[in-house]
Parts: C-alpha cells; sequence; structure tokens
C-alpha cells in the first residue's frame, strides 16, 4: 500500500511539474530548415568544343546546352540538381556592343528591385582579359547572384542563378552562399579562345 502511495505522490508530482513549464507557455517555436550538407569544393574543366570559352565548374553541376528555339549557340544551362537550381549561362560575341550589352544585363539585374532587399555590384578583375561585374541580390528576388565578365573587344559572357523553388531568402541562404563560391572561382578560370 505504501508503494501504490509513493507512486501516486510522484506521478502526481511529475504531471503538475511538466504542465507548469513556463519556456514552452504560448512561445511559439522559431521556423526551422532542413540541414543541408556541402560536397566539398572540387572542379572539372568546362570546354565546349565549338565555344570561345572554357571555365571550371562545380563536381556536383551538369553542364547542358540550351535547346531552347530562341537560344543562341553557347548557351548553357548549369544545373545543380542537388539544390534544385540552375545557372543560365549566355555567351555573346562582341562587334562594338559592349555598352549594350552590359547596360541590358543591368536592366535585367534591376528588374529584381521590385522584390530585393538590396543589389550589390562588385566589381571583377582577374587579369588575363577577364573583368566584370558580379551582382548580390539580397531578398526574394528570383535571382540571388547575377554576373557578367568580358574582355572589353571579343567576348562576353553573362549568367544568372535560379532555383526552381519559391525565392524565400531565408531558407535558400546557405546554398547560394555556398554556390557563390563556385560562381566566383568559375569567373576566375575563365579563359578566352
Amino acid at each position: 500500500m505504501r508503494y501504490l502511495i509513493s507512486l501516486l505522490i510522484i506521478g502526481t508530482a511529475m504531471l503538475f511539474s511538466s504542465c507548469n513549464n513556463e519556456d514552452s507557455e504560448g512561445t511559439p517555436k522559431p521556423r526551422g530548415y532542413y540541414r543541408i550538407d556541402f560536397p566539398k569544393h572540387t572542379y572539372k574543366k568546362f570546354e565546349p568544343a565549338t565555344c570561345p570559352f572554357s571555365f571550371e565548374i562545380p563536381d556536383y553541376a551538369i553542364a547542358a546546352a540550351d535547346t531552347n528555339g530562341t537560344s543562341e549557340p553557347c548557351w548553357y544551362y548549369l544545373i545543380f540538381p542537388r539544390f534544385n537550381g540552375e545557372i543560365y549561362i549566355t555567351y555573346k560575341s562582341l562587334k562594338g556592343d559592349l555598352r549594350n550589352f552590359t547596360e541590358d544585363t543591368r536592366a535585367l539585374v534591376y528588374k529584381h528591385t521590385a522584390k530585393a532587399s538590396s543589389i550589390n555590384e562588385k566589381v571583377l578583375n582577374f587579369g588575363n582579359g577577364v573583368s566584370g561585374i558580379f551582382y548580390d541580390i539580397g531578398g526574394d528576388a528570383a535571382s540571388p547572384t547575377q554576373f557578367f565578365v568580358t574582355d572589353s573587344d571579343k567576348h562576353f559572357l553573362r549568367g544568372s542563378l535560379y532555383f526552381n523553388a519559391p525565392p524565400n531568402s531565408d531558407s535558400i541562404a546557405p546554398v547560394v552562399k555556398y554556390i557563390k563560391e563556385d560562381l566566383l572561382h568559375l569567373l576566375k578560370t575563365v579563359k578566352w579562345k
């Protein structure tokens, strides 16, 4: 009998002590996101036979030619299946029209102003005839990163990163940060033919 009374007292105490936990009372839990394990940054050379450029892409990326009816030669997708994203890359041969292409790029970037919380431009100059601008677009814009590089004479290469998901900057921030590192490596390794 004594044993039953002791169990009843302990059980009642546990019941009341668990109900009075003030930390969980009315406090919503913050939204959590899945943990993403990123692969080590390793690269392979991407050198399309009929295009006047080459660069290194991440090992986890798949390069595919753009076969859309409006595409031009040397337009590619770099697909990131693991992250459900892709970089759309376009190439243009320059014929004294560098200013037109840089202004078109700028206009496309600033179309994101409605959803962007910021747009930062970083001037790139890697030497070897490769310079350009890297656009870091903050907020819930459809494309968090865009860029172009050129030799200012013959070659113009443009890219934009997109994800096949709603643009929620909080949830994709770690992936964007990871891919930006690979994009900067890509741009540093551009070589013109």
